[in-house]
């Protein structure tokens, strides 16, 4: 079954590239667009699309406030859109829980293999970029230690986490740690479930947030 994908920013023509770009391509389709943040919220609640592109910019209603009505029912995975390689705005939506952001000229194989690794579950957590911005920002906002305080963390989980804001792979963390990467697919698990976050990126949000990073330098 095709992915199905909602374009969301408020230049049409931009939505037409994408839209041509998802018909034309086996294995995906455009849901529908939108030329705001607030149709995209109306839109995705009603078609349900497997993906949402959101422009973090848009008059009215932003990519933010839509990201923040469509991520709670759980159905839409959201990718934010930015002309800008720091984007506070960004940082915030993956706060809230966005799988990851794409630079606006991302060339078609780079949007493609996004909505194809966020639609499997993962976050795009790509170190030169993603490590970039939360690197940028995280120190500028208060740090959330409190957050880890009431969790026990075993030294390996808290290694696991620091390999995971960095962006490294299961498999990168596997050989770094002399490990099996099911065993890092199982530290994960229980790293999600002690801090309540839903995927990598909010984890490695949080990590930078709590300064595990600096800790360790």
């Amino acid at each position: 079954m095709a992915i199905s994908v909602l374009l969301a920013d408020d230049d049409a023509d931009f939505r037409g590239i994408y839209r041509k770009l998802f018909d034309r391509t086996e294995g995906f389709r455009t849901a529908g667009e939108a030329a705001d943040g607030a149709e995209a919220a109306r839109l995705c609640a009603a078609l349900k699309p497997d993906v949402a592109l959101l422009d973090v910019q848009m008059p009215g209603t932003d990519g933010l406030e839509a990201a923040r009505r469509i991520l709670p029912a759980g159905t839409t995975r959201v990718i934010m859109l930015t002309t800008f390689d720091l984007d506070e705005y960004v940082h915030e939506a993956l706060s809230l829980g966005a799988s990851g952001f794409l630079l606006k000229n991302a060339s078609p194989p780079e949007v493609l293999n996004a909505v194809l690794t966020v639609h499997a579950g993962h976050a795009m957590l790509a170190p030169e970029v993603t490590t970039r911005l939360l690197h940028a920002f995280a120190p500028r906002r208060p740090q959330r230690r409190h957050e880890f305080a009431g969790h026990v963390l075993s030294e390996r989980e808290v290694q696991v986490i620091r390999y995971v804001a960095q962006g490294y792979s299961n498999q990168r963390i596997a050989d770094e740690l002399f490990l099996s990467p099911e065993t890092i697919r199982t530290y994960l698990r229980r790293t999600f479930a002690k801090l309540n976050v839903r995927d990598r990126t909010q984890l490695a949000v949080l990590a930078y947030e709590a300064g595990l990073l600096h800790e360790q330098r």
